[in-house]
């Protein structure tokens, strides 16, 4: 174990350089997503207003703009380029240089990724925790903060990371095929953008359909994370959905390992 974690920590350190050397990238990312974050909320205020305020489907508009700022978070936390990547190194060809290294094609893609996130949940998580926290207390008239809640939220970002990351590797061995996956890319993120809750709540959805949304592995990426930490979720429910989650995790990991075994064999390089 030791000797795989020692070949593994320089993509880490390779995520963190790659990260320091394209900052103002990843600042206008960072205001992209807060710029969505605003319009979410204001778009939900005029809903809120139209409706005469009240509550929902279960969600009052205080708890609404907590919901849109946790999206926000999570989204962040969770977010994965794995498919992008995977499709771009087999368009231009790069993938053979990673194919002649004898370490995992999944694990270098892993560790490079956390390497990216380190400074990202550095720089925003705690203060964004704390703008929750102060948010919930103003709106709410008292401290609702719930140490339980976070650690638990924290779980399930780390088992909802898991997910949407080899997802998003299942998804670029499409590449192999059809070679290019901008268009597929684009397509995929409008649909889990609607299917993990990051559009609308999933409980605003018929009974029926929510019930299927839940059993995806999609409302497992932002949709669960959030209500644990709202504290929606609790007792034979809240590990329900933890289990749901580690489930989907291991799914798409195995499903990983044999798409790579099968896709490997068709790979033809466009470039490089």
């Amino acid at each position: 174990m030791k000797r795989k974690l020692k070949i593994y920590l320089p993509f880490i350190n390779a995520g963190i350089q790659e990260v320091a050397t394209y900052r103002v990238n990843w600042i206008f990312y960072m205001l992209g997503n807060a710029l969505a974050c605003f319009v979410a909320y204001f778009i939900w205020a005029a809903v809120y207003r139209s409706g005469g305020g009240g509550t929902m489907s279960g969600f009052s508009m205080p708890q609404m703009v907590v919901y849109i700022v946790l999206m926000f978070l999570t989204g962040t936390i969770i977010a994965s380029d794995g498919a992008y990547v995977v499709g771009e190194e087999i368009r231009d060809g790069a993938i053979a240089m990673r194919l002649i290294k004898p370490v995992s094609y999944n694990a270098t893609f892993l560790f490079q990724e956390l390497g990216n996130k380190l400074p990202t949940e550095i720089a925003i998580a705690v203060p964004m925790i704390a703008a929750v926290e102060i948010i919930r207390t103003v709106l709410g008239g008292a401290v609702q903060f719930n140490i339980t809640c976070l650690l638990l939220y924290i779980l399930s970002c780390v088992l909802a990371y898991l997910i949407n990351f080899y997802f998003n590797i299942c998804f670029g061995f499409i590449a192999f095929i059809i070679k290019y996956l901008w268009g597929a890319n684009m397509m995929k993120n409008a649909v889990i953008g609607f299917l993990s809750g990051t559009v609308i709540p999933l409980s605003f959805l018929p009974g029926a359909l929510e019930k299927v949304f839940l059993l995806l592995p999609f409302a497992s990426l932002n949709y669960t994370p959030v209500m644990i930490y709202m504290g929606k979720y609790g007792g034979a429910e809240l590990l329900y959905f933890l289990g749901l989650q580690a489930f989907w995790a291991l799914f798409f990991f195995g499903l990983s390992k044999l798409l790579w075994r099968s896709s490997v064999k068709r790979l033809t390089v466009q470039g490089g």
